[in-house]
């Protein structure tokens, strides 16, 4: 009798234990993918192009597909933002950047993710 109490207590145990483990699992998943969104004027936008875009040591060798939430990949250099802009965008100090073509891409270093490209204005 004592032996099945024993056993009893054991697999409620570990039923307790999987059920947990089983939601932190289901948790990470739903972070999985999801980038903050960086919230940007129009005179930031054209602040950091403009900033970024001129340094052409920021630009990378490598073409990969500049689009909000594509993957970086690892052999992507990334570059801190200018102190000038994270003064004036605290935000954005949790991002980095590279340059792709004529667009200023902005980056999640955590995920390796494109949170946002920035491109040149339209010439009016």
């Amino acid at each position: 009798m004592k032996g099945y109490r024993n056993a009893r207590i054991a697999i409620a145990t570990m039923a307790i234990v999987l059920a947990a483990a089983g939601q932190n699992i289901h948790a990470q998943n739903d972070n999985v993918g999801v980038t903050q969104k960086l919230e940007l004027t129009a005179e930031q936008r054209s602040t950091i192009y403009a900033t970024i875009s001129k340094d052409r040591s920021k630009t990378s060798p490598q073409q990969f597909p500049a689009v909000v939430g594509a993957e970086v990949p690892p052999m992507i250099n990334l570059y801190a933002l200018p102190d000038d802009i994270v003064a004036g965008i605290p935000a954005a100090k949790l991002y980095q950047c590279t340059v792709v073509g004529d667009k200023v891409v902005l980056v999640d270093p955590t995920k390796m993710r494109v949170v946002d490209t920035i491109g040149p204005l339209p010439q009016q």
